[in-house]
């Protein structure tokens, strides 16, 4: 996203009360400039509010060549609808005439600005979301093709604070390890595409997939660093020399630690059998983490728990065919 050109909009009030009441700081726009300058140059910066009740915020933000557009409380009239319904109406119009603006940064969590959202990637902008954890609508980070929570920004420093509920990802993985989220993605992109798959590739997979992922979750400071820490685990391999600085992602000729997983599954369903009956699909992913209990397929690329099984049937460790009987997959041990 070096070169994009994004226009800045900012709910002023859903911010700056998030951040007073949610994380007992003081909002400062500086974190998400600089979040923003690492992805583009901003050339239109706006925020919206009624700035009889933000006054003090006002300096700070002139500092940060931030536009502020006043929504006065009129008799009748709701403040906030008012100043939801200026800041929608000036982003589709700058989108239709400034046509070099190709990103749009909504800096809000209110699930009212998703038709906005939706409507400005409709017209093939980037949109960039911003809001606080606690006070963000689980709707809104999944329409975004990037969304970034303020308190995880450079800059914001939270004090310790009770934890807050957050939104549920827009992806569930069955397990916290970064492989779980990274290595399907890889296989997808293998399998799908016809040529090399390079880490950039797999970052904006990731982020269509799930709008909020960042490897600081896991600790990283760049997705590269991230990259590098499972290609020591021996779960991926980089090929630095031919990726022109961004290197090419691949698996490791030697295996992902799979032959260990299907060691286990021919052992359990060896087991099973001599239980008595058939071994049903159905359940045995259950029996698998009875003997290791982090055990997930996605860990090691596969997407689901039958395509692990397919594999593991390819590399002779069981056989499965479909039962009408049982109305699913029966396995036996090879």
């Amino acid at each position: 996203m070096a070169d994009e050109r994004i226009a800045a909009f900012i709910d002023y009030e859903n911010l700056a009360i998030g951040a007073r009441e949610d994380l007992g700081i003081e909002f400062q726009f500086k974190p998400i400039a600089d979040a923003l300058a690492e992805r583009g140059r901003v050339v239109v910066r706006r925020a919206y509010a009624d700035w009889t009740h933000f006054d003090k915020d006002r300096h700070m933000l002139t500092a940060n060549q931030v536009e502020l557009i006043e929504i006065p409380q009129r008799k009748g009239v709701v403040r906030k609808n008012a100043a939801d319904i200026k800041m929608a109406v000036d982003a589709v119009e700058l989108a239709f005439e400034r046509e070099y603006v190709t990103a749009f940064a909504v800096c809000t969590g209110d699930s009212d600005f998703t038709p906005l959202v939706h409507k400005l990637r409709e017209l093939n902008r980037f949109v960039i979301g911003i809001g606080l954890k606690a006070s963000t609508s689980a709707l809104l980070p999944a329409a975004c093709d990037e969304f970034l929570f303020y308190e995880n920004l450079t800059g914001v420093d939270v004090p310790d604070r009770k934890p807050v509920k957050q939104p549920q990802p827009a992806i569930s993985a069955d397990t916290t390890a970064p492989e779980a989220v990274i290595l399907p993605t890889l296989t997808g992109l293998i399998r799908a595409g016809d040529g090399e798959v390079r880490a950039s590739m797999v970052k904006r997979a990731l982020l269509r997939k799930d709008p909020t992922f960042t490897e600081g979750d896991y600790g990283f400071r760049g997705f590269r660093e991230l990259l590098r820490h499972l290609e020591e685990r021996g779960v991926l391999a980089l090929d630095e020399g031919r990726g022109g600085g961004d290197p090419i992602v691949t698996f490791p000729d030697r295996g992902r630690g799979e032959d260990a997983a299907f060691g286990m599954l021919h052992d359990v369903v060896a087991e099973l059998a001599k239980e008595g009956g058939q071994v049903h699909l159905s359940g045995l992913k259950d029996e698998m983490r009875k003997r290791q209990p982090d055990f997930s397929e996605k860990r090691l690329g596969y997407s689901g728990f039958l395509q692990f099984v397919k594999a593991a049937n390819a590399r002779g460790y069981v056989d499965y065919e479909f039962s009408d009987e049982a109305d699913g997959y029966v396995l036996t041990a090879s």
